[in-house]
């Protein structure tokens, strides 16, 4: 499949400061930090239309509150990736209700993805909870600020994007493995530069 790829727009901005809001209200007994990430978050940079949101909780029992508490119809809970990224609940916010694509609401570890799930167009949001402070926790926020302020750097990876979505891919993870090389290299690199600004 290809996968949606359009140069970069306010609107995204915009569209998280919405998310964030019913976030915050969904999740207000834990008062999660939220946080945009992603390519989406950084000005002048081509992405998926797709909104990379961090949840940032206290602790790891307020991780695990976190599947419990966010009950949106819309919204599907990735449990089958808590065993590769034990620290992290992954969600896709998605147009239409579980209902609606005759899907569940959990995808348990055993059971493929549905076909309708990976459909990229289908997407709104990625929503990404760990620990506030944890590795993941800070090294998304780092590559995020890393781009923000490093021109150069953000134009290679947009060179790169730009030539991997023209490409056929299996699901949204193919793709992603296709970027670990560049993101594993300049995250470390962003993560150091992240602690001693």
């Amino acid at each position: 499949m290809k996968l949606p790829f359009e140069p970069y727009t306010p609107t995204w901005k915009s569209k998280f400061e919405t998310l964030k809001k019913d976030i915050e209200q969904l999740l207000s007994d834990i008062q999660p930090q939220v946080d945009h990430i992603g390519s989406t978050s950084v000005e002048g940079l081509s992405a998926k239309p797709i909104i990379d949101i961090q949840l940032g909780v206290k602790n790891k029992e307020e991780l695990e509150q976190v599947p419990l508490l966010f009950n949106h119809p819309n919204v599907v809970y990735y449990e089958k990736y808590n065993k590769d990224m034990p620290e992290r609940r992954f969600f896709i916010l998605f147009q239409h209700s579980v209902s609606e694509m005759g899907v569940s609401s959990i995808l348990k570890a055993h059971q493929a993805t549905p076909e309708i799930l990976q459909n990229h167009d289908l997407r709104i949001a990625h929503i990404h909870a760990f620990v506030l402070g944890s590795a993941d926790w800070t090294r998304h926020i780092a590559f995020r600020d890393y781009l923000k302020t490093h021109p150069t750097i953000r134009a290679q990876y947009q060179e790169l994007k730009q030539k991997l979505v023209q490409q056929e891919w299996v699901d949204g993870n193919h793709y992603n493995d296709a970027k670990d090389a560049f993101l594993k290299k300049y995250e470390k690199i962003a993560v150091d530069w992240h602690q001693h600004i």
